[in-house]
Formats: structure tokens, sequence, C-alpha cells
């Protein structure tokens, strides 16, 4: 069965991207800070059918990151679709809360940078080899929408995720004589905050024709 990484898996887009991955036969790995959560995210997915378990990780802590990727191919082998959408934290981490344009300075960048550019770099060059050398691979990376339009209140973090789009889509033009895919989704809406076009679940299908088609390197999801 071929296997899929999400790496910030939550109770919202994690949960359905788990659903709609699971449903069509993929084993799931789980990677996030908090175990337990984790643990209740498999749980849940297994009363769906779906083949879930967690690996605790944290995407600012790049050994404990590569540490859960290497328990997920001890585990299931090999990770086909590495999905990787770190939630935005900056409720619970003040150094990760968006600054103005105006006002960022270095040390607003940083967290930011190290939150989006350094944990996906690291997983996927945790991955990457393997991808390599069966020919075969799916890197998908999430951002805010501000990673590829301007709006200035989220100015530390257009910027890693500028970063993290740019280098996105170089490895996709990179891999793809390789037989590997790599995508960038940047999100304009606010999750479940409105109609059903914002719901995971409906969102979740955009990363599902992504992986099924590798049409695009890019696809802007906006309901704004």
């Amino acid at each position: 069965m071929p296997t899929i990484a999400i790496v910030g898996a939550g109770p919202g887009l994690g949960a359905s991207l788990a659903r709609r991955f699971g449903r069509r036969g993929f084993q799931v790995a789980l990677l996030a800070r908090d175990a337990e959560r984790l643990d209740a995210l498999a749980r849940d997915l297994a009363g769906d059918g779906v083949e879930a378990e967690g690996f605790p990780a944290d995407v600012g802590d790049r050994p404990s990151l590569i540490d859960a990727l290497r328990a997920v191919e001890r585990r299931y082998g090999t990770v086909d679709v590495l999905e990787y959408s770190p939630a935005p934290s900056g409720a619970t981490d003040p150094r990760l809360a968006p600054v103005h344009a105006l006002d960022v300075t270095v040390a607003d960048i940083q967290p930011q940078v190290e939150h989006y550019v350094y944990g996906a770099v690291t997983a996927a060059r945790q991955v990457l080899p393997g991808m390599i050398e069966r020919g075969s691979g799916t890197l998908l990376f999430t951002t805010g929408a501000s990673s590829t339009l301007v709006f200035p209140p989220m100015g530390n973090v257009g910027i890693a995720g500028a970063a993290l789009r740019n280098w996105a889509l170089a490895l996709n033009a990179s891999l793809a004589d390789k037989g590997i895919y790599a995508a960038h989704v940047p999100l304009a809406t606010f999750i479940g905050q409105g109609g059903p076009e914002t719901s995971a679940e409906t969102i979740a299908e955009v990363y599902w024709e992504l992986y099924t088609t590798q049409a695009e390197p890019e696809r802007l999801y906006s309901t704004v």
C-alpha cells in the first residue's frame, strides 16, 4: 500500500487529507507535536476505515522531524506522498505571530523561515532519496496566500511562504525527469469559516486532483 506522510496533521485540513487519501488505499502517517492528539486522530480515522498512525515531531526541531520520518519509513517502508502544511502557530507561539510589512524585523522573519522553509527542506530531504531511487513520488507544500499575493499584514509570514514557494517550484522543475512531482498550494481562505467551498473536505479534493493529474506545479485556492 502507498503511504502519505502529513506533516502538520490536525483536525482540519490534515484530517481531511488523511481521509481523502486513506479511502483511496493509502496508509497515513500523521506528524505533529502533540502525541495524544495524534493518537486520537488516528483512532478517529480508523473508525472511517483509514489505516493511520501518529508520529510526534516538531517542525521547529529538525532532529525530531528527521527521527519521526525515519520511524514512518521503518513502519511503512516508503513515503510515496509528503504533504507539508505546518499550522500557523501565532496563537500558541508569539514568535510566529504575523507582523505587518511596515514593522517587520529580522527577528520576526527568522522563526517563520524555520517554521516553513527549514522544516519543509528537512522533511523533503528525508524522503527524496527513496523517491529518486524508486523513480516516483509526490511532494505537496502548503502555505497561506501571502506567499503569492500582496497582503501587508502578513509581512513576515509572506516572506517565508514565498521562499518555500520558490523552492517548491524549483523542485518540481528539477525532479520532473526523475518521475517525481512537486506542487505548491497557497490557501486564500479561512478553513471552515464560510460556505462549503471553505470546508477542509472540499480543499482536500484539490490535493487529490493535483496528485492524480500532476498537471500543475501550483494551485492557488481562493474563496475571497
